[in-house]
């Protein structure tokens, strides 16, 4: 039996970041919304990614600190026991705390309905209707003003000989374990990859990372990745970069794994394999073709600058859009989208200035260009680099392990870019943010106050060496 609604002014496949905010901002202006997610309220975020893995991460730098802190005269280091089920019990109960705070209760909060199904369009172009296979069993046909794709990403696996009939872990299975693997292979050195594989050392894994690219955090200065390859190899972390994973053999002693081609090959075996070479748009069944929504390459829905799709009455927001894929840009979107769609704002985003986390330890954050970026764009690029040995903060902590770089135009002295590896780079480079979005200048920067003996004195200082020998400075010398 089918039913049909009809009367909504947006209906929004998908319930994370970008479909919530989305509908919320539909409400405020008024509107009637219905949300279609076919698995667990709440998306990537919460669920299974940013939530789950800060979580884990949080409890194995404890762990690691108490292991690491004969670096302070008078501390013993201490081995502290995993009890992996527990903790994995502990991150669940914290994912399905927020989910109901941040999530399902919101929605009752506000006033829309969430239907449990899978949803496809029907219809037309010119009069696009969704049908959802409700998950209870029937079929309800919506008919809306404005619809919202945001059905996000999935973790994508490369085609490997032997890789699917082995099986593998992804970011999500991965933390779903029920007993701490003895050894694991991680495939993929960028943020989810590094992430993962200093969560399972820190708990006690033999971990091996495998980079196809050159380095580790490849998208990164290379002084940041040289800092990271360093950081792992003193934690006992494995690196093989510039290979491929060739082949993929399991058994019932676990996994073996051929990286590389020819005589630079290595063979490898591990308990787990977990594949994070990064994720694709979710769009499989969505029959975007009947109401004339165009994909790109990569499956995901092409929008304009407003985030409208090639029909005017459906909008696409999040990672399915393929964007950056940050919780906060799917955010602002979804907004985007429902201000333009029910508000004719014809607004838009400028992501010139989106920074970027990877929560390893220490963290790995950026804002703006590169330097190859700059010198490709045919700017003249002055760069300065800071040494944490050189950061009150840093010495404080005993662990220098980092740096600040700062990239600008050679004469204004514009900040073009910022890159930082340090403990607390993601609140450094929030700073450096703010300082992109005003348009300062280095000499701006370094005239700016910063606290002295925090971390992000370490933005200031890295914009005096345009000027000054730091390491011929006293403490706070302005």
């Amino acid at each position: 039996m089918t039913m049909t609604d009809s009367g909504f002014d947006l209906a929004v496949i998908g319930s994370g970041s970008a479909a919530f905010a989305a509908a919320i901002a539909a409400t405020n202006q008024g509107g009637r919304v219905l949300m279609v997610e076919r698995g667990t309220t709440g998306g990537t975020c919460v669920n299974v990614g940013c939530v789950p893995s800060k979580a884990l991460l949080a409890a194995a730098e404890a762990r690691h600190g108490a292991h690491a802190a004969g670096r302070f005269p008078g501390l013993i280091p201490a081995e502290v026991p995993v009890g992996f089920a527990a903790l994995i019990g502990g991150k669940d109960a914290l994912v399905e705390q927020l989910r109901t705070e941040k999530y399902t209760d919101l929605a009752g909060d506000y006033g829309w309905e969430i239907l449990h199904g899978t949803a496809g369009f029907a219809g037309t172009t010119e009069a696009p209707v969704l049908e959802v296979a409700l998950n209870e069993g029937g079929t309800r046909r919506i008919e809306a003003a404005h619809y919202l794709i945001a059905t996000g990403s999935a973790p994508w696996a490369p085609p490997v000989p032997g890789l699917e009939e082995a099986g593998y872990l992804t970011s999500t299975t991965a933390m779903e374990l029920d007993a701490l693997p003895g050894s694991m292979v991680v495939v993929g050195g960028n943020a989810v990859g590094l992430e993962q594989a200093q969560i399972f050392a820190r708990l006690g894994t033999q971990v091996t990372v495998v980079e196809a690219l050159d380095r580790l955090a490849p998208f990164e200065e290379p002084e940041v990745s040289q800092v990271i390859e360093e950081v792992f190899a003193d934690e006992g972390i494995t690196v093989h970069t510039g290979v491929t994973l060739a082949a993929v053999q399991r058994d019932a002693h676990g996994y073996t794994l051929t990286a590389g081609e020819g005589s630079a090959a290595v063979e490898l075996r591990a308990e787990q394999l977990l594949i994070a070479t990064g994720r694709r748009p979710v769009t499989a069944g969505l029959n975007l073709d009947a109401v004339g929504v165009k994909t790109g390459s990569r499956g995901e829905v092409v929008v304009d600058e407003f985030q409208r799709t090639t029909n005017d009455r459906i909008w696409a927001a999040g990672d399915v859009a393929g964007g950056p894929q940050f919780v906060y840009v799917a955010a602002a979107q979804g907004t985007l989208a429902a201000d333009n769609a029910l508000g004719a704002a014809e607004r838009t985003l400028d992501y010139a200035t989106v920074p970027r986390v990877t929560f390893t330890s220490p963290a790995i954050a950026a804002v703006g260009m590169t330097d190859a970026q700059v010198v490709d764009a045919g700017i003249r690029c002055d760069c300065r680099t800071l040494p944490l040995q050189y950061v009150p903060r840093a010495l404080a902590n005993r662990d220098t392990r980092g740096l600040v770089k700062i990239v600008a135009e050679a004469g204004t002295g514009r900040l073009l870019g910022v890159h930082v590896i340090a403990d607390g780079a993601g609140d450094i480079i929030t700073a450096a943010t703010y300082a992109l979005k005003a348009q300062m200048t280095v000499d701006q920067l370094a005239h700016t106050w910063a606290p002295y003996l925090t971390m992000a004195e370490a933005l200031k200082l890295a914009a005096q060496t345009y000027t000054a020998d730091v390491a011929k400075l006293s403490c706070c010398a302005g």
